[in-house]
């Protein structure tokens, strides 16, 4: 697939997805939505790691709302249902681990693009805005669901009702994403990141998103036994032999996924 919007770069098993759409911010447009889509499916078959990040000064603005004759007279209910969803579960349900490198601001459908992801890595100059309530809406593309399980239900409706910028600093403290990372830092180490999930045991990563996320659901009896059947198959992987026999050997594990 020829891409317009977005970009995809695939070396050493690191799949790079890279919003292009610089002049309004990496906004998020029809064609942008079906096209990550379709990338996040390739790199989940040809890649061990998924990184999205942006062109230029932001991560991603979030709705474009030049999409359209009349933004005001958009069928929201349709576009969540139909565009954002299928994107948004994609990116949720990969089964290699996803880093949101978050180089610039990330406001509203934006913000929640990047939390859809395993882990967010933002560069210290970085907002996240839930900016739904400035335009008479609620926060979608996933925000009520991200934002009370990673930073708590008091700074969740915070953020949701006043619509403030957090910065990257206070989003890392609060829980709501992995890292802060200064500038001048930023990209050699959400690279070395990605490298080191993209050489470790992609099997296990798949097993371990399946446990954590499934524990809000379950009661403890039920998530022990679901820890004890995800060891168990890990437990028959290449993977763990490879690694009990490298603890041995006193040698770095050479991991395959499988």
């Amino acid at each position: 697939m020829q891409y317009q919007t977005i970009s995809l770069s695939l070396r050493d098993n690191i799949a790079v997805l890279t919003l292009c759409r610089p002049n309004v911010m990496n906004a998020l447009n029809s064609q942008m939505r079906a096209e990550i889509l379709h990338a996040v499916k390739a790199a989940e078959r040809d890649a061990r790691v998924l990184v999205m990040t942006g062109e230029g000064r932001a991560f991603c603005s979030g709705q474009d709302l030049g999409d359209g004759a009349n933004a005001a007279d958009m069928d929201l209910e349709r576009v969540l249902r139909d565009e954002y969803v299928p994107m948004l579960k994609a990116i949720f349900d990969c089964t290699i681990p996803t880093i949101a490198a978050v180089n610039g601001p990330a406001a509203g459908a934006g913000a929640n693009l990047a939390l859809a992801c395993d882990v967010v890595i933002a560069t210290q100059s970085a907002v996240f805005l839930q900016a739904f309530t400035r335009i008479g809406l609620i926060p979608d593309a996933g925000g009520t669901y991200w934002l009370p399980r990673q930073m708590g239900a008091a700074k969740a409706m915070g953020a949701a009702l006043f619509a403030e910028p957090i910065s990257a600093q206070q989003a890392a403290d609060w829980g709501m994403i992995w890292e802060a990372v200064a500038d001048d830092d930023f990209a050699g180490h959400w690279q070395a990141r990605a490298a080191k999930l993209a050489a470790g045991p992609t099997l296990a990563y798949a097993h371990v998103k399946q446990a954590l996320r499934g524990s809000f659901e379950n009661t403890i009896d039920e998530q022990l036994a679901i820890e004890a059947k995800l060891q168990g198959a890990c437990g028959q992987s290449f993977d763990f032999k490879e690694g009990v026999l490298a603890f041995l050997e006193k040698r770095p594990a050479r991991f395959e996924g499988r």
